[in-house]
């Protein structure tokens, strides 16, 4: 029995990180996007227009899926989802991007994964191993570490980074609520009540952007608000929040360490900032680390069932 349990919960936990692996490839071209919205957009519009855009996607799909209404404790922890993730990232990182670069905004992914490791503790009573905090620890400062000697970050701290730093706090708050409420309210549920929860206010700030600056942009400013509504602040969310329901938010969220890269490359591909050779070691480093968070928790597991075995045989002795 006990065989056939831990083969399900790993079967459970590999679902869980290939769903998180599409959420963070869906979330990647994120900073890029919203570089090119931002250009040509107001920030609150793109910021508080994409949620009302996903929130009419979200009241669609509950709709069609006739999705039971949430609790009455549930209802009281979504505005923390919609003010992590709905309100709180979108609007800093579109400051933020008014005036650095997309690939400076990567340093947000950087410490993302930390900061969500961290709210899972507080938030959802996770309790990762020691290994997997020295493994986090490692790939963030390898992160950091290839974004500053690449002279992706440098300089004084400014009002974007600080930007910047809101929302990595508050996303992480977000992920991690939103990851323990998936495990019963299920994934995509969850982001469409959350959207809907945040509609009272991001639907009168969006008119009045739009009011003071209409909206006009090309067809490139208009894909990549496109992009960031559907894609961003929607579907994307589909996945990530149901990886980190099955697979744990402490460790699905550190696949988040190769967003950077990936943000890197989409940069490179849509705007023509240059990718060099220590993009891909860095890449590699990541990885490296990205891998050994994943067997943290298995090496636990393995121990603790070495202990119990060995407890049942003294029991029957």
């Amino acid at each position: 029995m006990r065989d056939k349990s831990n083969a399900t919960e790993r079967g459970t936990v590999t679902v869980g990180l290939v769903l998180g692996a599409l959420g963070v490839l869906a979330f990647s071209m994120t900073m890029p996007a919203t570089r090119v919205a931002v250009q040509q957009l107001d920030p609150w519009f793109v910021a508080f227009g994409r949620a009302v855009g996903a929130a009419l996607l979200a009241g669609g799909y509950l709709w069609l899926t006739r999705a039971r209404r949430p609790t009455r404790a549930q209802w009281r922890r979504l505005p923390v989802v919609a003010l992590g993730v709905v309100v709180g990232f979108p609007l800093f990182t579109s400051l933020a991007l008014t005036t650095q670069t997309a690939a400076h905004g990567a340093v947000v992914v950087a410490v993302l994964p930390a900061m969500t490791a961290i709210f899972a503790v507080l938030r959802a009573g996770e309790r990762p191993s020691l290994l997997f905090w020295v493994a986090s620890a490692g790939g963030l400062l390898a992160v950091l570490a290839f974004l500053m000697t690449s002279g992706t970050v440098r300089g004084a701290l400014t009002v974007a980074d600080l930007f910047l730093l809101a929302a990595v706090v508050l996303c992480g708050l977000g992920y991690a609520e939103g990851g323990a409420l998936a495990r019963d309210l299920g994934g995509a549920a969850t982001i469409c009540w959350a959207l809907l929860v945040a509609l009272p206010a991001t639907l009168p700030i969006t008119l009045v952007a739009a009011a003071i600056h209409p909206p006009r942009a090309d067809a490139a400013g208009w894909a990549a608000f496109g992009y960031v509504t559907g894609i961003s602040m929607f579907l994307g969310f589909f996945a990530w929040y149901a990886g980190l329901a099955r697979g744990g938010i402490a460790r699905v969220g550190q696949l988040q360490l190769t967003q950077p890269v990936l943000t890197l490359a989409w940069s490179a591909l849509l705007l023509g900032e240059l990718v060099t050779p220590a993009s891909i070691a860095s890449a590699l480093v990541v990885l490296g680390f990205v891998v050994l968070t994943q067997r943290a928790r298995e090496g636990t597991r393995f121990f603790r069932a070495r202990v119990d075995a060995r407890a049942t045989r003294s029991s029957l002795e």
